[in-house]
């Protein structure tokens, strides 16, 4: 029997168009749910939008609009860019629709008949753009803390939510369920938060200041805070689905971003508790995309990227393979365009487009594009492999590590790559025709299988792969497909134009030429360092081009005391390290940590072995310890 896997994104907010940020989110949710639907379980995907609050009054009073009608226009903004961006979501909920409508009514009179909410006279520094309450020592700078943003004191009688009741036991759940919250720092963050004294929730606004919300049923004077309504969206959707097809609540993954941690992990789970609900059995809370000076993207800073802008750019499916190759899921992740074509140009021009093309090209050439049937020896080591290769990709998924689970896949695609150079098909064909049609019958299976554990993610471009290897281009493939086989024999491969062909390095305005100056002065030579101080100047300091890096492998060297090979990412690239450390880590220990490396240096063999960099490290007596950030960061990072 199938596994139910319910997933839900945050609903996106309509005071504004998509950007970065919310394709991130809804492509991760997206691809996940097609491996879970890829490995057989019974998925059922929610996103949306959150239509009520100030925010959304406002924005359409400034543009002439009702409420209604700002929500229906903007809406449809996420609406087409997901289909652009390939979204298959099994339900798209709207906060302002009646069925949404009825539930949070249904749960407020609940929880209000349970005596979990009372009335009373409040005084606090409200925020219009984060619609919060704070209180003064909450203030910094006197503006609200999250968007520092201006604040006004205001006096009214409003509902509350006796959060606090709940809070022992919110704690008690989280220590209870340690992968409640992905990533674990995430979730000790929440526990921080949780330490200090919970305050009550207002969970109404006055109509006479606000009218564009839900109605509190038993007081028609006011209207239900917009946390309180959005957040019950996702149990909601389960109750009454346009297709008629209710998951199962609670929802497995529920993935929002960093920023509103703390209303989908305190205030939410409260309110579900309240209302006899459990709480989702995950939430996954990502980063954020920085722009290259390491700031979040924002409106206000002028840094948003548009992600139909890069998908018409770049193709959708490259679009979406950046964003789940390139953000470690929990961690925060650099943008730029220079990275988006070096990840496509390195992993799908160079790697996976090349091996379809030197497959396909040849069996045109020699076989008449007919894929030779032949016999599988299961000792082969592409054989083993690939059944390494699904088995990790399938864990990986499973731990939401998409990135790790991409690299996996691309590695095989890799190791087939290597085999066909040294087999030399186009070489052997002239002498041994069999042992070449077995050689390119061998790297096709490979890419097969490859391409299917790809699919989640390129769901566009995956199918007319298998259009070229000459097989059925279903996205919606079963796991016993990823077996090895003789499922490509007798099938008519078609060679073409490059599926993923190379992006050329977007244009940088620093790199446009200066105009030359009338009178351009002399260059002064710089004074020499003394030989007997040991300092260096700053020019020659900058030099040094520091990174963070994640250690993939690490493996000790042969007859050596202290040496260790590491494969590293840094972002855009792997490299290879030779480092002293045998004698102070084992393999284990450094698997998975981000560690500083120097990224400029000139490649060196090390007893043999090639070494692209150094590691830094510090040495105390007879202990040697690496330098790591003290929170968690992307590789790839410049060290300033």
């Amino acid at each position: 029997m199938s596994k139910p896997f319910y997933i839900t994104t945050p609903l996106y907010y309509v005071n504004d168009e998509p950007h970065i940020g919310h394709a991130y989110t809804t492509v991760l949710a997206d691809t996940l749910a097609r491996y879970h639907r890829l490995f057989g379980d019974d998925v059922h995907l929610l996103t949306g939008t959150d239509e009520h609050g100030q925010k959304v009054a406002t924005a359409a009073e400034k543009l002439g609009r009702t409420p209604q009608e700002h929500c229906d226009i903007t809406s449809q903004k996420f609406v087409k860019v997901w289909s652009k961006l390939g979204i298959e979501y099994d339900d798209f909920i709207r906060t302002t629709e009646p069925r949404h409508t009825k539930i949070v009514q249904q749960i407020l009179q609940q929880i209000y008949d349970a005596g979990d909410i009372y009335k009373k006279d409040y005084e606090g520094w409200y925020s219009v753009f984060e619609e919060q309450f704070f209180t003064e020592k909450d203030l910094v700078d006197g503006k609200d803390p999250i968007s520092g943003r201006p604040v006004e004191l205001i006096r009214e009688t409003n509902y509350f939510f006796k959060m606090s009741k709940y809070q022992d036991w919110l704690i008690e759940h989280y220590e209870k369920n340690p992968d409640s919250i992905v990533p674990g720092f995430r979730r000790n963050e929440v526990l921080g938060f949780l330490r200090e004294p919970l305050g009550d929730l207002c969970i109404s606004r006055p109509k006479a200041r606000l009218s564009w919300g839900i109605e509190i049923p038993w007081d028609s004077e006011y209207v239900t805070y917009v946390w309180f309504d959005a957040l019950l969206n996702y149990y909601s959707a389960t109750l009454a689905p346009p297709d008629g097809k209710s998951p199962a609540w609670p929802a497995q993954y529920h993935l929002i971003g960093k920023d509103i941690l703390t209303t989908h992990s305190v205030y939410w789970p409260t309110m579900l508790k309240a209302a006899g609900l459990e709480p989702p059995e995950h939430i996954l809370a990502h980063g954020w995309w920085l722009a290259k000076d390491a700031a979040k993207m924002s409106k206000s800073s002028g840094n948003v990227v548009k992600p139909l802008d890069l998908a018409d750019v770049y193709g959708m499916d490259s679009f979406r393979y950046f964003l789940m190759r390139d953000m470690v899921v929990g961690q925060d992740a650099n943008f730029s365009e220079e990275n988006v074509v070096k990840r496509l140009n390195s992993d799908l021009a160079n790697d996976l487009g090349n091996l379809l093309n030197r497959v396909t090209k040849l069996l045109d050439q020699h076989f008449g594009g007919v894929v030779p049937d032949v016999e599988w020896d299961d000792e082969d080591p592409l054989v083993e492999l690939s059944k390494a290769t699904t088995h990790k990709v399938k864990q990986f998924v499973e731990d939401i590590q998409i990135h790790a689970a991409i690299e996996e896949t691309l590695q095989f695609v890799r190791a087939i790559n290597r085999d066909i150079t040294e087999a030399a098909p186009w070489t052997t064909v002239k002498t041994d025709k069999e042992q070449a049609g077995r050689d390119l019958a061998r790297a096709a299976e490979g890419l097969r299988i490859a391409a299917i554990l790809l699919a989640p993610v390129m769901p566009v471009m995956i199918p007319q792969v298998f259009e070229r290897l000459g097989v059925e281009a279903d996205p919606h493939r079963n796991w016993d497909d990823v077996e090895w086989g003789e499922k490509l024999a007798g099938r008519t491969a078609k060679y073409g134009d490059p599926l993923f062909p190379r992006h050329k390095k977007p244009e940088s305005p620093e790199a446009a030429p200066k105009p030359k100056s009338e009178s351009k002065p002399k260059k002064q030579p710089k004074p020499a360092p003394k030989a007997d101080d040991g300092l260096i100047s700053f020019d020659e300091f900058k030099r040094v081009d520091l990174r963070t890096a994640v250690v993939l492998a690490a493996e000790p060297i042969e007859d050596t005391d202290k040496l260790m090979q590491l494969q590293i990412d840094l972002g855009t690239e792997k490299r290879q390290l030779v480092a002293g450390i045998k004698q102070h880590y084992t393999p284990e220990q450094i698997v998975g940590k981000t560690i500083i490396v120097v990224a400029n240096l000139q490649p060196a063999k090390i007893r043999g072995v090639k070494s692209q960099g150094m590691l830094l490290a510090v040495r105390e007596g007879d202990n040697l310890r690496l330098l790591t950030p003290m929170d968690q960061v992307s590789p790839g990072l410049r060290v300033s």
